[in-house]
């Protein structure tokens, strides 16, 4: 901190630039001088090594040198862009005093903070993703959420129930900006997301937060939104809600509305699940060969944001879902994709466009593109008048009529206007008759300034005299130095050039006197009549707002009509019964990479046989199977078509997925742990209406260890849980489960060996695998031949002991069947250990390999607890 002393020592325009700073000290301060945002002292330092720009001094306050850096104020767009890309925020001081009538330095205020979650500058934003900031608050083990979307108004909150699911929340929203309280206990939930901002208790206090809301809705309660029982919910909506005014520096009256994200209502994904079946980043962190990638043709941006939205949370109502399917059918059976998407091409990003007009931000261009977004509407709806289901009803209506504002910007704004209103001719001629009055007189200029440049030609008889313009000297009249001589004696020198002498003569400083006050007039003028075009829209932005959503809305559902019509999709059928049927199901992403047709598969799980294992050679397509049938069912509940030839979906409120692993070294967790985590995630959280894959668990441990593990989840998932799984494993001792545990079945993906080669036939058999094929895999993956002819002389000997081993051990499976029945009539405990040490004595561990005797212990376990 500054001391008083050595705060006085400062020049008065340094004193100004530290009292400012003093207000923002942890935010970099582009300070305008001029044509150029400076930054000085460490902001100076910081900017030049983020943004490599040069690093200089400017002269001295308080006795030492100023470091400074600088950016040219037509150019700053750019340097925002990559500052709030890097996370960083920005304080933008402008000066609003007039520096011809400024005694000292000219007056400064900051206008607006740019920080990554709050901008809404089109250069500054990803064109085709949501720009969130959240804030989370925490009391004992709950939590309460709210995020904003500055560029839209969307507002919302939820309460999630565990520390699982706060995690699996901010996953799904991605915040480029998260605020927290400061007493935040649990902060190792939050330490990796981005933007954190930590923000004083009294930010989050509930009295307060509802006083704010109630304030920015206009409205007595909270009632109305159905959010006043979420009261950690509000707190954190109330910190947010302060933090978008305080950056803004303005009203924010496109936030008009909050909404409560109830967990019932959406099909929940954890960050494991979104990762590995690659909904809008694939494994390796690019968007490429996505879900995304293939179904979002979008040609609205605001489209393209949607649909990640229903692609990212799944909805539970089938109701909702059965007219979104309504929708993509009639628009496939008016064939109006192509008569649609070239209008809703022109309808452009009106939704961020809006954002800015709230703000009054908007620049001329945008409001050009909001006129062009307004013309198609009428376009649109006599494309939609046929209303023929529900959802095309409402967007119908929602649409609205906004030909007086259209009518608006069509009268007052110019075809092709320049960036900015400052630089003015944005306003039409026509819109206002005064300003065409000050623009004449302007304009008029270039015809007087001809005249009387001929006439003093005439006068003074010297032909190389002319009348120029600059910036610094104004009007003047310029004479070659060879006939500077005949300059009549009214003529008043201005400037010598070494070729040259320029003059100035009373009518021309009086004309220029006026044609000065007329540009000055006109661009004030001119700047007030664009104010007035923000006053005349704001009334109707709530209903704009909600065409822009209809228009969002149409986009993606003409998307998902002409992806459909495109990919031989086909319309899934919900049902009340529990279970997943599929016929010829498809990998949405992988038949469109692969060369080869795709081999289709069916999917059947039911509430008689839940559980399916799935044996058969690596790459034998088991991830590929279990990935399209979540692919297909999470397409289902968003309301796309599915890739199949049929598909009847039943309740879903979770899909779980444990497929591969590798090793989190950031956190210092092995591939195991990571493994036995996503698992122990799956079993706490899993319920019988879950969709759940699991793909080979147990592999990053011993093989009993491994086998034993993978014995004791599916035997719980199948018995307890009883969700639709998924189980596919090389574990060939599970494929005995579906004799031992009912609802279990066995499938397999098929290969065939011929001549030391092996063929992927990638078709869905019932039944276990009748053999591994890890040789051949290992052959065709280039294993020299002499190391695998090695393996088979081990896997003979192996399968020779196993053999040994076999009479032994089914004669220890019928004494175990028997003991158990004998079992269950002890009553006493006493007896029960005694039997059980009995037990353990029948059987000879010298006939047992550790496999088998790990299994029978675990029998043994069993029968004690039960």
């Amino acid at each position: 901190m500054m001391s008083k002393e050595n705060f006085e020592q400062h020049t008065p325009m340094m004193k100004q630039y530290l009292q400012l700073k003093a207000e923002n000290p942890d935010i970099l301060l582009f300070y305008r001088m001029g044509d150029f945002y400076e930054l000085f002292y460490d902001d100076a330092k910081r900017a030049s090594a983020l943004l490599d720009i040069s690093l200089t001094k400017r002269g001295q306050s308080a006795g030492q040198p100023i470091p400074m850096a600088g950016v040219p104020y037509h150019a700053v767009e750019g340097y925002l862009a990559k500052l709030v890309q890097l996370g960083e925020s920005v304080a933008i001081c402008e000066q609003i005093g007039d520096p011809n009538t400024s005694k000292g330095p000219v007056e400064r205020q900051i206008v607006r903070i740019v920080t990554p979650g709050t901008v809404s500058d089109e250069a500054l934003l990803p064109e085709r993703q949501d720009n969130l900031i959240a804030a989370v608050y925490q009391e004992k083990d709950h939590f309460g959420l709210a995020t904003l979307d500055m560029t839209s108004g969307r507002f919302q909150l939820c309460e999630p129930q565990s520390k699982a699911d706060l995690q699996t929340e901010l996953q799904r929203i991605a915040p480029v900006e998260l605020l927290y309280c400061e007493d935040f206990a649990d902060f190792q939930l939050i330490e990796h997301a981005k933007g954190l901002r930590r923000r004083p208790i009294w930010e989050f206090e509930l009295k307060t937060a509802i006083q704010q809301l109630c304030h920015q809705f206009n409205t007595k309660d909270l009632c109305g939104f159905g959010v006043e029982k979420a009261i950690l919910g509000l707190c954190a909506a109330g910190c947010l809600l302060q933090y978008a005014r305080e950056t803004q520096r303005t009203a924010l009256p496109h936030i008009q509305s909050i909404h409560l994200i109830q967990h019932s209502e959406n099909i929940q994904l954890d960050a494991a699940t979104r990762r590995n079946l690659e909904l809008t980043q694939n494994l390796a962190g690019g968007t490429e060969n996505t879900l995304t990638a293939v179904l979002d043709k979008c040609v609205t941006p605001m489209g393209s944001r949607l649909l990640k939205r229903w692609i990212h949370q799944p909805i539970c109502d089938v109701a909702k879902l059965t007219q979104r399917q309504q929708a993509i059918s009639a628009i496939l059976e008016q064939d109006l994709v192509a008569d649609l998407q070239p209008y809703l091409q022109q309808v452009g990003d009106m939704e961020r466009i809006l954002a800015r007009v709230a703000l009054r931000t908007a620049r001329p261009r945008d409001l050009t593109r909001l006129r062009t977004a307004l013309e198609q509407i009428p376009y649109i709806k006599n494309l939609l008048a046929e209303k023929t289901s529900a959802k095309m009803t409402a967007l119908y209506q929602q649409l609205g009529d906004f030909s007086a504002q259209f009518d608006l910007l069509q009268r007052a704004i110019i075809d092709s206007p320049p960036v900015l209103i400052r630089d003015g001719g944005v306003i039409a001629a026509g819109y206002n008759a005064e300003l065409d009055e000050w623009r004449e007189l302007a304009d008029g200029a270039t015809r007087y300034l001809e005249d009387l440049e001929q006439r003093e030609r005439e006068s003074t008889g010297i032909d190389t005299l002319k009348i120029g313009f600059n910036a610094v000297h104004g009007y003047y009249i310029q004479i070659s130095q060879g006939q500077a001589h005949k300059a009549p004696i009214h003529y008043v020198r201005r400037q010598t050039l070494k070729n040259a002498e320029r003059y100035i003569i009373p009518e021309l400083k009086t004309y220029e006197d006026k044609v000065l006050k007329a540009k000055g007039a006109s661009l004030a003028l001119e700047k007030q009549l664009y104010d007035e075009i923000f006053d005349q829209l704001l009334p109707h932005l709530g209903d704009l707002q909600l065409a822009g959503l209809a228009l969002a809305e149409l986009d993606v559902l003409t998307n998902l009509a002409e992806r459909a019509e495109s990919l031989n999709y086909v319309a899934p059928t919900f049902s009340a019964q529990t279970g997943i049927y599929i016929q010829n199901g498809r990998h949405p992403v992988v038949e469109q990479v692969l060369k080869e047709p795709f081999i289709a598969n069916p999917t059947e799980l039911t509430e008689q046989q839940h559980f399916l294992i799935i044996t058969g050679p690596n790459m034998g397509g088991k991830s590929t199977y279990m990935r399209q049938t979540a692919l297909i069912t999470l397409m289902a509940y968003m309301g796309s078509f599915v890739p199949a030839d049929g598909a009847v979906i039943g309740p879903v409120d979770r899909i779980f997925t444990r497929i591969g692993a590798s090793d989190d070294l950031a956190s210092g967790r092995s591939t195991f742990m990571v493994e036995m985590t996503e698992m122990a995630n799956i079993l706490h959280q899993a319920t019988d209406k879950s969709l759940v894959l699991i793909d080979e668990i147990g592999r990053g441990t011993s093989t009993y260890d491994g086998l034993s593990l993978a014995w004791a989840c599916a035997e719980w998932l199948a018995k307890k849980i009883r969700s639709l799984t998924l189980f596919a494993t090389h574990y060939f001792e599970l494929t005995v489960l579906p004799e031992q545990v009912q609802g279990i079945g066995n499938i397999h993906l098929d290969a065939i060996e011929h001549n030391e080669t092996i063929a992927f036939m990638h078709a869905v058999q019932k039944g276990a695998a009748s053999k591994s094929y890890g040789l051949a895999v290992a052959a065709l993956a280039g294993v020299p031949q002499q190391v695998i002819k090695l393996a088979k002389q081990k896997l003979a000997q192996l399968e020779k002991l196993s053999q040994q081993n076999a009479n032994q051990q089914v004669q220890n499976l019928r004494l175990l069947n028997q003991r158990q029945g004998e079992l269950e009539f002890a009553t006493a405990e006493d007896e029960k250990k005694d039997m059980l040490l009995h037990m353990l004595q029948e059987l000879d561990p010298d006939d047992l390999s550790p496999k088998q005797a790990l299994a029978y212990l675990y029998q043994l376990k069993k029968m004690v607890k039960e």
